[in-house]
């Protein structure tokens, strides 16, 4: 790709991640797909080249990088993968980030090394089947008994909740009420705790290799300092990891996308119709100009944020910009590649197939397309 202003060390960066997920990912994307089995040896070796410490602090076992270099991996892998690239994106903006912005220094001490160096997962409990956009409508409850919360209630579509090395899910409850309103806060359960239950995997349509699970809680109990950040906060604090998160999320469906644009591209050039390469048609290279044109714009949306994000300045709207602009482009282009592909288009061992599945979830997770256009109609003041 173009350097698109980057440094010289995020290019370095988006091109050792790109080779890696050629070399290493692709190889046993379709394995993965087809028996529904995250390849914990390749999240090892992703934790080996410091991917899941890119935007954290040295002190922490982190890169000491920024948010747009995270991008830059999350882009690189999604191009080839995206249950690989959703495992790295879940496990940085869901599992560590709340630690890292919100947790004492003795939670960040205790959780941040195994997190940042990928030999342990972290999951996060938003939605409920009552709450998801509106997850202001939380029923999980937790109560303080002495010096321990008691947790009940349930949570559904948590990503990196169940594998082999999942440490814990931090959960948004109701523990009280303030001014005729639910108190809403968050609370760290760690893996194994009695009455937390990881229930089985869900059979979805995509994302195959990707873990998620509904939970369970039965009177779990957990230490009250488990508490994360400030009692009642806890539902404003993951509106700011969402918004991180949408970011995260765009450079993952510009990945998405522009993976579709570069196998359309090889097919249309290979195959023949009619004695001629199917390329040579001007409505095939109109569709694929489209395709290019979005996986630009899309990229530029997001970077946009990332920069914006990274020099402190507000990115509430422009990451709700990139999500939409960038998941339309992912579903919109895994929709035209399969097209050009044909009947191969319909079989999972091509990528294309693979792509058109796990797209649509893009317009979905981390806020719908629908919450993003109520966020930007916000800004316009017209909402």
């Amino acid at each position: 790709m173009t350097t698109y202003g980057l440094s010289d060390e995020h290019v370095e960066l988006a091109n050792m991640v790109r080779e890696f997920a050629e070399e290493v990912v692709a190889p046993v994307a379709y394995e993965a797909d087809r028996t529904k089995t995250l390849p914990l040896d390749v999240v090892a070796q992703m934790g080996d080249l410091g991917l899941f410490g890119l935007p954290f602090d040295e002190q922490y076992g982190g890169q000491g990088g920024d948010y747009l270099a995270l991008g830059l991996a999350i882009e690189a892998l999604g191009r080839v993968d995206q249950s690989i690239a959703i495992t790295l994106e879940a496990g940085v903006s869901l599992g560590a980030m709340p630690i890292y912005r919100f947790g004492s220094e003795e939670q960040k001490q205790e959780y941040l090394p195994s997190l940042l160096s990928g030999k342990a997962l972290g999951g996060f409990g938003l939605t409920e089947p009552e709450a998801g956009s509106d997850a202001g409508a939380t029923r999980t409850t937790a109560v303080l008994d002495g010096d321990e919360w008691v947790i009940n209630g349930s949570k559904q579509f948590i990503t990196n909740s169940g594998t082999a090395i999942t440490r814990f899910v931090t959960i948004t409850a109701v523990t009280g009420q303030r001014d005729d309103r639910k108190e809403i806060s968050t609370i760290i359960v760690p893996s194994g705790t009695p009455g937390f239950t990881v229930e089985p995997a869900y059979d979805k349509v995509g994302w195959h290799a990707s873990d998620t699970h509904p939970l369970t809680f039965a009177d779990a109990r957990v230490p009250a300092s488990n508490l994360l950040g400030e009692r009642g906060r806890g539902f404003a604090a993951f509106l700011h990891i969402l918004d991180e998160g949408r970011i995260a999320i765009a450079a993952l469906s510009t990945g998405a996308a522009e993976g579709c644009l570069e196998a359309a591209v090889d097919y249309a050039r290979k195959r023949n119709v009619f004695g001629e390469p199917l390329a040579s048609r001007q409505g095939i290279q109109f569709l694929l100009a489209r395709m290019q044109a979005r996986v630009h714009s899309a990229r530029l949306a997001w970077l946009h944020a990332a920069r914006l994000r990274d020099a402190g300045q507000p990115f509430k709207t422009e990451a709700a910009i990139a999500k939409l602009a960038a998941s339309d482009a992912a579903m919109d282009n895994a929709r035209d590649a399969t097209q050009i592909f044909g009947g191969n288009g319909f079989m999972n061992e091509y990528p294309v197939a693979r792509h058109f599945r796990d797209s649509k979830i893009l317009e979905i997770g981390e806020g719908t397309s629908e919450v993003q256009l109520l966020v930007i109609a916000r800004a316009l003041g017209v909402a």
